[in-house]
């Protein structure tokens, strides 16, 4: 790979080098153990040094790489002018995004939390989804909003939210949300390379989730233009019935249908992947397959995008269902304390008590 790290601020041209060389052999050996962290913050650090108009700002993310330290060394490698920290005003951090994008640039800006992102939702529903359409093609808005959400860490209501129907039900913006160390490379590239807007959405509870992945492979697919858009996963095949999750939930349906095989039955699971575009033909045909659905979300059940999931097959595979689709979701109450926290998310028994119900003649 070729770096073309633009040295900026107070970093040398040696120590920014060092770092990009550094990073690029550690990163080359092949298949290693590394974290969903590492993967977000390795597909930032490699679109940096292959498009110089790529930038990472917001709350913190600088000298301190952020909360959850997703941002942590880029500063340091590409300078204070291409990883900067702001002041706390997230509609000023979107507003400020949408002028660069306008001009060329392709900002990726943090969020701290979920709910902190709700200041600058004026912003993104009248300006950033709507700029394309605005100017009848003329203006791109190619900027990507990562936005940690849902629960799973402990925490409270302002830092828990599953806010992701509100972008998802927003025009003009498209939605990732990976569940996997690989897809949070792959999908994370993908956006930033996007010249539309993402709100890339990121399961606060997987940052710390491992894999073997190799990155030399990864770099590869994504110079391939091998693209995960609009495209379900299968995570798990199976016959009896469809698990379909996304996000934070992947994760707890796959121990769902592990659960559900020692007990003779077998589940399939369907990771969404991105929720906007929706890949209509995966989960259909999954579900055509097995006749037997469950989605499962964090998010309230309410109007919500297990809602639109339920709808969107229920309306193309109507004639196949041998049972109702159920849910599994989170409760229509604010987030609750962390005491109280797994109680209210989806659980393997909650998952289990739906299959169950599926309305099986056995």
């Amino acid at each position: 790979m070729t770096v073309t790290t633009t040295v900026n601020g107070n970093v040398s041209a040696a120590t920014a080098s060092a770092a990009a060389s550094a990073a690029a052999t550690a990163e080359a050996t092949g298949p290693q153990s590394l974290t969903m962290a590492k993967a977000l913050n390795t597909a930032m650090a490699d679109a940096m040094r292959a498009d110089s108009s790529v930038l990472v700002f917001g709350e913190d993310v600088g000298m301190l790489g952020g909360v959850f330290r997703i941002t942590d060394g880029l500063m340091a490698e590409f300078g204070e002018q291409r990883c900067f920290d702001t002041p706390l005003a997230e509609s000023g951090i979107v507003g400020m995004a949408v002028g660069m994008a306008i001009n060329g640039m392709r900002p990726v800006i943090e969020m701290q939390f979920d709910a902190f992102a709700y200041p600058a939702f004026e912003q993104i529903v009248s300006h950033v989804a709507k700029m394309h359409n605005r100017t009848k093609g003329k203006l791109k808005m190619p900027m990507v909003i990562r936005v940690p959400y849902a629960g799973g860490i402990g925490g409270v209501e302002h830092h828990c939210d599953s806010s992701e129907s509100y972008y998802a039900h927003t025009a003009g913006l498209k939605v990732y949300t990976p569940a996997t160390v690989a897809d949070g490379y792959r999908m994370l590239r993908e956006a930033i390379d996007s010249d539309d807007p993402v709100m890339f959405m990121e399961p606060k509870k997987l940052y710390w989730s491992k894999d073997q992945v190799d990155l030399g492979a990864l770099r590869a697919e994504h110079d391939a233009g091998t693209s995960t858009e609009g495209r379900a996963a299968v995570a798990r095949p199976g016959t009896d019935a469809t698990l379909i999750a996304y996000g934070p939930s992947v994760p707890t349906a796959l121990a769902a249908a592990a659960a559900a095989a020692e007990e003779g039955r077998s589940l399939e699971v369907i990771d969404v992947r991105t929720l906007v575009p929706f890949d209509d033909e995966t989960v259909c045909a999954s579900v055509r397959k097995t006749g037997r659905a469950v989605v499962i979300a964090e998010a309230h059940g309410f109007a919500s995008v297990s809602s639109e999931i339920v709808a969107r097959v229920q309306e193309r595979a109507f004639h196949y269902l041998a049972a109702p689709i159920l849910r599994v979701t989170g409760f229509d109450v604010p987030f609750p304390s962390p005491k109280l926290e797994h109680y209210y998310l989806p659980s393997v028994d909650r998952i289990l008590d739906a299959v169950d119900d599926l309305q099986w003649e056995d």
